[in-house]
């Protein structure tokens, strides 16, 4: 991980036009930032604004028309697409408001995923260590079915923290939850994120949720809003 202070997101003239029955559409255009790692930053605006699109341009899920994204120096998208997820797997968390657990796993073995995948030999360790972190230990063995909202996107904060990425990419992280659980899950996520020097970068429509974050991006009809 980079020095705190040093550019770690690096979002150069981003854009991304899509073409569909009607024509051209542009989603984003020309979007421009860096981000400090450590920084906290919300990227804010109207549904269909184009913030969930500038957040997978940022992970690399999606390729940009022009323009380009950087972490840690890498061009993502020089990148083949494997080498993309393999960089995404090493640097990147994810955090989804509709948690994107595995059903047939149970709440330690959705932790241990990526960490079996990354080949370490304590992946049992460290998912169980970082479930206590999140307050779910009575909970190792339970299935995602029956959990509650809250308990599935505190394995889903568990899951995306234990690699220690660089990167943790939050698309509406409370939006499925009520406002009591929405708050003890930011106030966990904030906690974990200063905890391990973490750069967030969350899509919220939650002005409450934005002011807690030292940056804000603001997105409107495609273009960043200064």
């Amino acid at each position: 991980m980079l020095e705190t202070g040093a550019a770690l997101i690096e979002v150069e003239h981003l854009s991304k036009t899509v073409t569909d029955s009607t024509g051209e559409l542009t989603i984003l255009r020309d979007i421009d930032f860096s981000l400090a790692a450590g920084e906290t930053a919300a990227i804010v605006g109207a549904s269909g604004s184009g913030k969930s699109t500038l957040l997978s341009l940022i992970a690399g899920l999606d390729t940009p028309t022009r323009g380009t994204v950087r972490i840690g120096g890498v061009d993502l998208f020089r990148l083949s697409e494997d080498e993309r997820a393999e960089l995404r797997a090493r640097s990147v968390g994810f955090v989804f408001q509709s948690f994107q657990l595995l059903g047939h796993l149970t709440a330690l073995e959705n932790v241990m995923l990526p960490l079996e995948l990354a080949g370490r030999r304590d992946a049992r360790r460290a998912a169980t260590e970082m479930l206590a972190r999140v307050g779910l230990s009575a909970r190792l063995g339970h299935y995602p079915r029956v959990l509650s909202g809250g308990e599935q996107q505190r394995v889903a904060l568990a899951r995306a923290f234990v690699t220690e990425p660089a990167v943790l990419l939050a698309d509406e992280p409370t939006g499925s939850l009520d406002f009591a659980t929405g708050e003890t899950i930011m106030a966990l996520m904030f906690d974990l994120n200063r905890e391990r020097g973490t750069t967030l970068v969350l899509v919220t429509h939650d002005r409450a949720i934005a002011g807690r974050c030292e940056r804000r991006i603001t997105i409107e009809a495609g273009r960043m809003v200064v």
